[in-house]
């Protein structure tokens, strides 16, 4: 069974209730059919009812058991409209603002998943990452404990020896542009759970960079070490490695010659790269030329499951990305 098959299993046998803020887009309403049909969570479509069910209905799409809501007439309005201004009048909100912003999608999503109305929330089909992180991280805020928020995506490889046979996290691939050694650490802390909690397999962490062991010297890898003596320092029990060049965090028989007595031994299946360049070129390298499937980015750290997805995403990648976030909130 695959992993997103796998994903779905799991989500079936506890049903959660995700918001899909982008109802007026066709791919979000093809997967809304799809989730449906293979009945592993119930859909809020947030949108002009009349338009939303106009444009299904022109792709011969069902969507008769997702619920639609359109902010400029629901009876949540006003309660989120004073909800929201609460939360955010000590950093400057007005409740003429407020109100403004609980008429955008994303915002008013939010606030279903903050009000419990819902148990996550998935953008980013026609929304910047930063139109969809924003909105979170005002409303639901940071998880307790959590330092950073990060992204990152799970990596399905076809035909694929390496990893957990094929499966990898990529972090972070989608949000932090240049983290410090500190925030690295954290990074790979939050990937090490994320691998656990959706993969159900130990991970095993490389820091990666373009040096293996000190055969290369430079700021940019002093950075890498130093977090991986962070990783090491805060969480003694994970298997962590680092710096590592990718070949010799993923192919037990270069590690055993380029990283003698790495703990992980070559067997690496949560990557984390040193900046965003290098994360975000990465995951679509693999999605392309490897076909991959590339689910994400995913969203770590907040208080609730919210995730992004690439403006570039599939009705499939949707499903895939919902079917994720319904185990997230299992969790």
């Amino acid at each position: 069974m695959s992993f997103i098959e796998e994903i779905k299993k799991r989500a079936k046998t506890e049903i959660k209730t995700i918001v899909l803020p982008e109802a007026s887009d066709i791919r979000t309403l093809e997967a809304t059919d799809m989730i449906l049909k293979e009945g592993f969570a119930n859909i809020i479509l947030i949108g002009d009812e009349k338009e939303t069910l106009e444009l299904a209905k022109s792709k011969n799409l069902d969507i008769s058991k997702a619920e639609i809501v359109n902010p400029k007439t629901s009876s949540y309005y006003e309660d989120f409209v004073q909800k929201f201004y609460e939360l955010r009048k000590a950093k400057g909100m007005t409740e003429e603002k407020a109100k403004e912003l609980m008429l955008d999608t994303v915002y008013f999503g939010m606030m279903m998943v903050k009000c419990d109305k819902a148990d996550g929330l998935v953008s980013g089909a026609i929304h910047s990452t930063s139109d969809t992180l924003r909105p979170a991280l005002q409303i639901l805020k940071t998880a307790p404990g959590t330092k950073l928020v990060s992204a990152f995506f799970v990596m399905c490889v076809p035909d694929c020896e390496y990893g957990e046979h094929g499966t990898f996290v990529f972090a972070d691939s989608g949000l932090n542009a240049n983290p410090n050694a500190d925030e690295l650490s954290e990074i790979a802390i939050s990937s090490s759970k994320s691998f656990e909690h959706l993969v159900g397999k130990k991970s095993r962490i490389a820091m990666l960079s373009y040096s293996t062991y000190g055969s290369a010297k430079s700021e940019l890898i002093d950075k890498v070490v130093q977090a991986t003596e962070l990783v090491r320092e805060k969480e003694p029990n994970l298997l962590v490695d680092g710096e590592l060049q990718l070949d010799a965090a993923i192919v037990p028989e270069i590690a055993r010659s380029k990283a003698p007595g790495s703990p992980i031994e070559g067997k690496a299946n949560t990557l984390i790269f040193p900046d965003l360049n290098t994360g975000n070129i990465s995951y679509k390298l693999v999605q392309r030329l490897a076909k991959a499937e590339a689910y994400g980015p995913l969203c770590q750290g907040i208080a609730k499951p919210i995730n992004d997805l690439s403006r570039g995403c599939s009705s499939k990648d949707v499903v895939g990305v919902v079917a994720i976030t319904c185990v997230q909130s299992q969790n």
